[in-house]
């Protein structure tokens, strides 16, 4: 995938300067222009950034087809496995629990889930 190529279009068919999107951003124009030549690869939050500033879902902004990205709903091979077990109910609504919250509160969650995995070593 051509990010930077890709970032470009679809600024350039909104009519949008990379001076607009330093504004909408809070990127510096420098870093937006080294983004789109190719010189530097932004993380997510920073592709999230400039998705919205676009006023598009990330996922379009990483789309490869031709023409508007489409969205489409994810096979749900992350249920598969627990589908016909007991507890797949508790662990679909764990998901979508999960996924609702922010990220402070994953990481919040995260740092007490690894606390309790080092509590439970042998002694």
């Amino acid at each position: 995938m051509d990010i930077a190529r890709r970032l470009r279009e679809l600024r350039e068919d909104r009519d949008m300067s990379q001076g607009d999107m330093e504004h909408k951003t809070g990127l510096l124009r420098c870093y937006i222009s080294r983004v789109e030549n190719g010189h530097t690869i932004p993380a997510i939050e920073t592709l999230e950034k400039l998705a919205r500033a676009l006023d598009l879902p990330l996922y379009a902004l990483l789309y490869e087809g031709k023409g508007e990205a489409q969205k489409t709903e994810p096979k749900d091979d992350l249920n598969d496995w627990a589908s016909h077990r007991p507890g797949a109910g508790l662990f679909r609504k764990l998901r979508q629990a999960i996924a609702s919250m922010s990220a402070g509160d994953r990481k919040t969650l995260m740092f007490m889930a690894e606390k309790i995995a080092r509590g439970r070593k042998k002694k």
